[in-house]
């Protein structure tokens, strides 16, 4: 496959190129794409250099497949584009998520709703990602109600001056701010930008987007979500009302055979998930598995994933692995196994 890579020198489609290789995707040829200003850069790609290209060139190039992870005024403007050369798009930001032109995509949970005339494909928020992962399974078995989620989300979900600032902090040194306030030993609850209502955007997100993953209205979602001075990994504490009644034992044997899904949960060994062992890993981490005793049918459980790579670029790269290997995308050129 022909593919391209669009925003390829940010922190995000580095682990991109990461994962691609990692899992040795079928690429004939790569495309390093991205903003004028680092036009001519040169990434490395299987020991290989690559020159990066602008915008232009790479939708006259044609690929097969590209994969946005370039910010949503980028993909408003570009996935079209793209798209109207034949090529599949695979879009991380926000831009195209609630469209309901446009598919929301877990490969786990709703790949089988893609078809070859899906020309935009959007990657759900980073933190729906881990936590309907693990619902899905649950919600089949006991019919969810209403879910209220805490987040803890890395900086590195803000991006490299985020990381950059916590650094600087944590090393005495002044230097540009991602945030409005200091980040090292501190928590911010502001993920994004606050809109009208009081909630911010990731907030919003969180509560909209796993109805759409999940096909389901019947169920809500409210969240606050807050940002934590760890580099790798959201952690989310999540609070779940069933319709139905549940056996614990189940909810982990559920859970423990639903792909992507690892279950740390023994407080007698001090087992539970943890952003540091997450970081770096395609698994989402379940744990802290509970009764809520102040109400009947509800359910606590501790959910962390690399926001960076299932949040984000693996997710990515398995639907454009779906896409291959049902035949969804037409390629130019022989593909390399």
């Amino acid at each position: 496959m022909k593919v391209a890579v669009v925003g390829a020198t940010g922190m995000v489609g580095e682990v991109m190129l990461k994962v691609l290789e990692e899992r040795n995707f079928p690429i004939s040829e790569l495309l390093l794409v991205a903003s004028e200003r680092s036009v001519g850069k040169k990434l490395t790609y299987k020991n290989e250099a690559h020159s990066v290209i602008g915008l232009a060139d790479a939708v006259a190039a044609q690929p097969d497949i590209a994969i946005f992870s370039a910010g949503g005024d980028t993909s408003l403007e570009w996935a079209p584009k793209f798209a109207e050369v034949g090529t599949t798009v695979i879009d991380n930001s926000s831009a195209w998520r609630m469209d309901p032109t446009k598919k929301l995509v877990v490969p786990e949970i709703n790949a089988n709703a893609l078809t070859a005339d899906d020309k935009i494909i959007a990657n759900p928020n980073c933190s729906t990602i881990q936590m309907v992962l693990a619902l899905d399974p649950l919600h089949k078995k006991y019919q969810m109600k209403r879910v209220v989620v805490s987040t803890y989300q890395s900086v590195s979900g803000t991006g490299v001056k985020a990381v950059e600032q916590m650094e600087n902090e944590a090393a005495g040194i002044e230097g540009e701010m991602a945030y409005p306030h200091p980040i090292n030993r501190n928590a911010l609850p502001h993920c994004d930008v606050f809109l009208e209502n009081g909630y911010t955007k990731e907030e919003m997100k969180l509560a909209r987007e796993p109805q759409k993953i999940l096909d389901d209205r019947t169920f809500s979602v409210t969240a606050t979500a807050v940002r934590i001075p760890t580099a790798g990994g959201h952690s989310e504490s999540v609070n779940v009302e069933f319709h139905n009644d549940f056996d614990l034992a189940e909810v982990r044997q559920l859970l423990s055979e639903t792909p992507g899904i690892v279950v740390q949960d023994n407080p007698e060994t001090n087992t539970y998930p943890m952003p540091v062992f997450a970081n770096g890993k395609d698994d989402v981490f379940v744990g802290r598995i509970r009764r809520d005793e102040t109400q009947p049918n509800t359910l606590n459980m501790w959910i962390v994933a690399d926001n960076l790579r299932k949040g984000a670029a693996t997710n990515a790269v398995q639907i454009a692995e779906y896409l291959v290997e049902h035949n969804l995308v037409s390629n130019t050129s022989e593909a390399i196994s």
